[in-house]
């Protein structure tokens, strides 16, 4: 996958799906601590998400870390917006932050 294709992959997953992760590993075998905790919030806020294995090929990595002009992984998104990485998406859930913003999106979350 070229650096062009992965930012259309990326695009195209963002655009199709309310919200995003962009993980090491898969939602049911993250495969870093920073990608479980996010996993593990939006499971507990019972929030439908896809995620993309950024593992799966150097050019995703890299290409989703240029696409949002954020070093490090996981990357949150919902309906197109990037919200942040793990100490950003676990902030705003502590804060409350997390479940306004997918009210507000018109996310549903249980």
């Amino acid at each position: 996958m070229a650096e062009n294709q992965a930012h259309s992959h990326i695009a195209k997953d963002i655009a199709e799906n309310d919200v995003v992760l962009f993980m090491k590993g898969t939602p049911v075998m993250p495969q870093c601590g920073f990608s479980a905790t996010v996993v593990r919030v939006l499971n507990h806020m019972g929030v439908a998400f896809k995620g993309v294995n950024v593992l799966e090929s150097m050019e995703m990595r890299q290409g989703i870390k240029e696409f949002s002009n954020w070093p490090t992984i996981p990357h949150l998104y919902v309906k197109g917006e990037f919200v942040g990485g793990c100490d950003i998406v676990r902030d705003m859930f502590q804060s409350g932050e997390l479940e306004t913003l997918f009210k507000d999106k018109g996310v549903k979350a249980a």
